[in-house]
This record gives structure tokens, C-alpha cells and sequence, in this order.
């Protein structure tokens, strides 16, 4: 069989490394990788539909779903996992706990981007804090003039706001025109700016509480495989899906040969031993059984917070051809 000459594009995570060195194939691909951000894969894809496989936002796949699908459909490997509580920035001098932000302005650079679904998520199921509380103002995180990626209809009761010409949200919150600031990325302040910090002081012991309580390690990124490929190719997305699994295992197996450490910082055996005894063994799991509470919750939130026009499940957001996975 001539193998796929198709694209590839991805972050550089030590779980995609085996794909982008060569050291996994996709069967019956010749792949041309690419490491990029997920800012410039996403608006790359959403926008153009450039790459034949990609890195994808939950969220922004999500309101595709919900619209009847996009260019490209679903493969549950999911390459950024991450617990939101970092994600949550507030002016200390004002804001004191997460009830405080009620009848505040928190800035965003999209509304739509995953971490600020899951942020809003934890706002309004554990502390009553609810989107329609909030005045949002959207913003770019640097430069102030970022779009939204895709156009989304918030609800009557959700009020955003753009920005000011010219003004970031992170300079916003550091001058104190908004009193919080949501975003993927930490905002970009001057060195040592005086009363900005996470609204959670200790937000790894806080994102272990929540993880205790609801069993969820929240979701950011799938992969998506170009629709009109998978039509023709039914095996591929499942050849994908297979793929980025086996380079997660070889990502993990180096991580858990401790006789030279693989990550350039202190304390990762110590953190890997941790993960597993609160996660279980398989922490970073792919498919969608072992994620189906994760997904389920993601998508009430979402439908919820007004982005999808309908509740979608765990099954049409993914090929399937990766529901399940052959055993020996």
C-alpha cells in the first residue's frame, strides 16, 4: 500500500515526541510534522483547515459538533490535560475568595477557549459563582487585538465586553481596570507588579481537592484527522488514535527510567509516584471510556455556559473508528 504523505501538527510534548522524531509511525502515513503553539495550530485550523492531522481545542471542536461538524472529526487522544486553578488570576487587594468575583469584571482573551470553560466550571459547581455574575471583557493577552478563533451567540443573561483599543487584558488587570483574568496562559505583567496573584493561594493543593471530590483530570486538546480523508481512509483515524497512544507510553516509560532524569527539573520522580498514588497508574489516559465522566461534564458546562447550541455526547464528538480499541 503508498503510504498518506500528510501533515502533521502538534505541540512539542514529550507525549507527541515518538511521532514528531519517527521513532512511532502512523501506519500507512508519511508524515510531515510540525511543532507549533496551540494558538497558531487552532487559528490555522478553525480558520483554514490547513493541516491533514492537528492538535484541536475541546472546546472550539465542541461548538463544530454541536453545528452539525467541521472540517476535521475526532480522536480521543488527548494531548493537554491540565487542572484550571492556575489559570485564575485576581487582584488580591480586592479579591479575597471566589465568591468575591461576583458583580466583578474578569478579563479573558477568548470566551470560548477550554481552560475558561473549565475555570467557569469550577466557579459555578463549587463556590455558586455563576457566568451570568460576571461582567466579562475580552481581550488578548499581549496584543490587544485578538480575535475570537469562531463566532459564537452568548446568552441574554452573559454580558462581554471588548476591551479598549489598545489594551491588553493584562495590562488591564495590572492597572486595575478589571479586578480577574482567566486564560491558558499566565497574564504578562511587569516584573514584581504589586497585588496580582492566583486567586487560589495554593492551587495544586485546590486543583488535588477537586480531583478527590469528582474523579475529573480536565481535558484541553484532541486530535482531529481531516473529514474528508477519514471518508476516504476509514482506518485512519483509528491508525491515529493508535499511534498517539504508543508514543505516550514511550513518553511515560522515559519518564519512569529514573537513572538520568529526561525532564530538566528537580523532584520528578517524587511527582510521578505522587500522580500515580492519587490518579491511579494510567493518569494521563486517552480513549473515551476511561473518560467519559470528564467529557460528559466538559460538554453539560459547555451547553450550559450557552457555546454549544445542544448537548453533544461523548460518541459523535469521536471517529468510530476509535470508540474501542482491539485487545490480544
Amino acid at each position: 500500500m503508498t503510504k498518506l504523505n500528510l501533515s502533521v501538527a502538534v505541540g512539542p510534548y514529550d507525549r507527541t515526541r515518538a511521532l514528531i522524531d519517527g521513532s512511532v509511525q502512523i501506519d500507512g502515513v508519511n508524515p510531515s510534522c510540525m511543532t507549533l503553539s496551540p494558538e497558531e495550530i487552532f487559528f490555522r485550523a478553525f480558520r483554514h483547515a490547513e493541516f491533514d492531522i492537528c492538535e484541536l481545542s475541546l472546546s472550539s471542536f465542541t461548538v463544530k459538533t454541536a453545528q452539525g461538524g467541521g472540517p476535521y472529526v475526532g480522536v480521543p487522544a488527548f494531548v493537554s490535560r491540565a487542572f484550571r486553578h492556575t489559570s485564575i488570576y485576581v487582584r488580591t487587594d480586592r479579591i479575597k475568595k471566589p465568591e468575591d468575583l461576583k458583580g466583578k469584571r474578569v478579563g479573558v482573551p477568548e470566551y470560548q477557549l477550554t481552560a475558561n470553560v473549565w475555570a467557569r466550571a469550577i466557579l459555578e459547581d463549587d463556590y455558586g459563582v455563576k457566568p451570568s455574575d460576571i461582567q466579562w471583557v475580552r481581550g488578548g493577552i499581549e496584543d490587544a487585538d485578538r480575535p475570537e478563533k469562531i463566532t459564537i451567540k452568548l446568552p441574554a443573561d452573559v454580558k462581554l465586553e471588548d476591551a479598549p483599543a489598545g489594551k491588553s487584558i493584562s495590562a488591564m488587570l495590572a492597572e486595575g481596570t478589571i479586578d480577574g483574568f482567566i486564560a491558558p496562559r499566565p497574564p504578562s505583567l511587569p516584573k514584581n507588579t504589586p497585588n496580582v496573584g492566583w486567586l487560589f493561594p495554593d492551587p495544586v493543593a485546590a486543583a488535588k481537592d477537586y480531583y478527590k471530590r469528582t474523579g475529573i483530570f480536565p481535558i484541553m486538546h484532541i486530535v482531529g484527522v481531516r473529514r474528508t480523508l477519514a471518508e476516504q481512509h476509514p482506518w485512519l483515524p483509528g491508525a491515529v488514535f493508535k499511534a498517539f497512544e504508543q508514543s505516550k507510553a514511550k513518553a511515560l516509560d522515559l519518564l519512569s527510567d529514573t537513572s538520568a532524569t529526561k525532564v530538566t527539573l528537580p523532584f520528578v520522580e517524587e511527582r510521578l509516584a505522587e500522580a500515580k498514588s492519587l490518579m491511579g497508574e494510567d493518569f494521563w489516559s486517552y480513549g473515551l471510556s476511561a473518560n467519559r465522566k470528564t467529557l460528559e461534564s466538559f460538554f453539560k458546562h459547555h451547553h450550559s455556559q450557552g457555546l454549544s447550541s445542544r448537548l453533544v455526547t461523548p460518541e459523535e464528538m469521536f471517529h468510530p473508528g476509535t470508540h474501542e480499541a482491539f485487545k490480544i
